[in-house]
């Protein structure tokens, strides 16, 4: 297994670790449920430095992005991020990023940390403009700081200012006396924040100052089980859940990343488009479980005739809502709001109710 350059942190933490894309990775600390609270109500800082980021330079960089990915790049000015994903030619997708502009020539992608070695294969796939590209993903570390406390904890590390920050932008600042760190306004959990990231030999200075300056706000380090939670309550995808090599982003509810402009000639786009004028008849939907019972992956979606009409791709007991809560692919005309289905657990049907995303509101 692969280590981040906090690996040694975390085991002196008594953080529970496991194998995750590849990488030993703690799990949880004190506990999912409070860790996931202390993200809503407070902040809590996630080591993400096995996410992989991808560099695009060059004249041709603008070219490549365009083409790759599904969001108009054009859209973008420098020091705004985009949401997107990479269509596979197929119908379905790669994987799902952040695309970051520094400038007209300069793009990172943050890409999830299972399928780096895929994209980087991708992007290298289809540099037929010779873009300069190059994966940065094992000399670079990244944390997720997150919570509606987060930036204002953080200022005390920079005399950039970054609690006015817009969502969804980002800054080269000095951090924690560490010159060139990025900021970046983003995370998957819905509360707020800011992620950064950083060269590995800079880490642990730079982890053990975050956690200093947040202990004012009740900081603690929050593992990954607290961010499938947190990420689940706001309705996002997950790749190899949601969303996959087979699912096109129409399907999954991300046509609003998916953008059909003059001069945004993506791959699959006709094929998007005329998924988007047709309709989908298994789209993604959201729910919640009014009966007793915890939903999880690959859980059969029936009807009251114990039909099979869709399979569950991501369910939790909510931390936040203290109720069993997912998404799952489900059959029209068992899509419509307010339509109740049951979720087979354990051989039972479990009733549930299709609800509108995000389950949790701030």
């Amino acid at each position: 297994m692969k280590k981040t350059a906090l690996n040694r942190k975390h085991h002196e933490m008594g953080g529970k670790m496991v194998e995750f894309a590849g990488f030993e990775m703690p799990i949880q600390f004190e506990g999912i449920n409070v860790e996931h609270e202390t993200v809503r109500n407070g902040v809590g800082v996630f080591d993400v430095s096995h996410m992989g980021e991808l560099w695009a330079e060059g004249p041709q960089a603008f070219e490549l992005v365009q083409r790759i990915t599904t969001n108009d790049v054009a859209a973008l000015s420098d020091g705004k991020i985009q949401y997107s994903c990479f269509p596979n030619g197929k119908g379905g997708i790669v994987d799902d990023l952040l695309v970051y502009r520094f400038n007209a020539e300069k793009y990172l992608l943050v890409v999830n940390a299972s399928n780096t070695d895929k994209d980087w294969a991708w992007m290298q796939k289809n540099n037929s403009k010779n873009a300069k590209i190059y994966n940065a993903s094992d000399s670079t570390s990244q944390l997720a700081i997150q919570g509606p406390k987060a930036l204002e904890a953080m200022q005390s590390l920079t005399d950039t200012p970054i609690t006015d920050m817009e969502y969804y932008t980002f800054k080269e600042l000095e951090f924690a006396g560490v010159k060139d760190v990025l900021l970046s306004t983003t995370g998957y959990t819905g509360s707020g924040g800011c992620e950064i990231y950083f060269k590995n030999e800079d880490a642990e200075k730079i982890y053990t100052a975050v956690l200093e300056a947040g202990k004012a706000f009740g900081i603690k380090p929050i593992g990954l089980a607290a961010r499938d939670t947190l990420r689940l309550e706001m309705g996002f995808c997950l790749y190899g859940h949601e969303i996959d090599d087979t699912t096109s982003p129409i399907k999954a509810g991300l046509g609003w990343l998916t953008k059909f402009v003059d001069g945004n000639d993506f791959i699959d786009r006709p094929l998007f488009e005329k998924q988007k004028a047709e309709g989908i008849q298994q789209p993604l939907r959201a729910f919640e479980i009014t009966g007793k019972g915890i939903p999880r992956q690959h859980y059969e979606v029936v009807n009251e005739n114990d039909e099979v009409i869709g399979e569950v791709t991501s369910g939790t007991m909510s931390p936040s809502l203290k109720k069993g809560i997912g998404m799952a692919y489900i059959n029209k005309p068992y899509n419509k709001l307010g339509t109740e289905v049951f979720i087979r657990i354990r051989d039972k049907k479990v009733a549930a109710e299709i609800v509108k995303t995000p389950f949790y509101k701030a």
